[in-house]
């Protein structure tokens, strides 16, 4: 893990970026601590770090009052990465059938899902691996966000991670059900209800699918972008009553 750069920014929460490999992330830790604080991995969509800042600081700042570190990646083939021909051909298909207005195959979801899978899940292994390693950084560790497949993959092959907040606004593969069936750890849900470009009905499947003894589901009003503020602290106080 090599940091790049370091910066305090005004709320006293220090953020740091670094590189793992070809991997860039960053991490942001509490203002002070007297103990090593527990970590959040913070998920998003493969639009690119530079164009995700600004929601993920916000994010970042939010945990940091509540005594949490956090740090995200750049997920392949994104940002500044190495280009991905399959994911763009897989990015070109998905807009088509959407302009056309008709479905979004499940071949299309595979092609776009299951390769980003595959790949940003060992990432994140990575990643976490190299966290883990800062003095400053304790655990228990939590998952929140993003492509909620990477969620579901993280949730089943990583024990490390104890407690994940997933955000239903993503395909999902029919691969993935069989995946969340597995998943045990406590899960807190967030659902868009009238987000535009997700399918409830395969949302609510999936999270009656979830193999986990504590699970819920919150459903608000309004589109993908839409979430309300109060959404944000009902998910810190689960990751509160679960990783401290």
């Amino acid at each position: 893990m090599h940091l790049t750069s370091e910066q305090r920014l005004d709320d006293g929460v220090l953020e740091r970026e670094f590189t793992i490999g070809e991997i860039p992330g960053i991490l942001w830790t509490p203002a002070s601590a007297s103990a090593p604080a527990p970590l959040i991995l913070l998920g998003h969509p493969p639009l690119g770090l530079r164009k995700m800042y600004p929601r993920l600081v916000a994010r970042a700042r939010h945990s940091a009052a509540e005594g949490f570190a956090t740090a995200t990646i750049e997920l392949p083939g994104s940002g500044d990465r190495p280009r991905w021909p399959a994911a763009e051909q897989a990015r070109a298909d998905l807009r088509r059938a959407i302009e056309a207005g008709g479905p979004v195959s499940d071949e299309i979801v595979d092609a776009l899902i299951l390769p980003l899978v595959d790949r940003a899940v060992p990432e994140w292994q990575a990643a976490l691996d190299a966290l883990l390693s800062l003095p400053e950084i304790g655990g228990p560790v939590g998952y929140s966000g993003g492509v909620i497949s990477i969620g579901i993959r993280l949730a089943v092959v990583e024990p490390r991670i104890v407690a994940a907040g997933l955000f239903a606004g993503s395909f999902v593969p029919r691969a993935m059900f069989e995946e969340a069936r597995q998943v045990t750890i406590p899960l807190h849900v967030l659902l868009q209800w009238d987000d535009e470009g997700n399918d409830r009905q395969a949302a609510l499947d999936l999270f009656d699918a979830f193999g986990s003894k504590e699970k819920s589901l919150h459903a608000n009003m309004g589109g993908h972008t839409g979430v309300p503020q109060f959404a944000g602290d009902a998910a810190a106080q689960f990751f509160t009553r679960h990783l401290k």
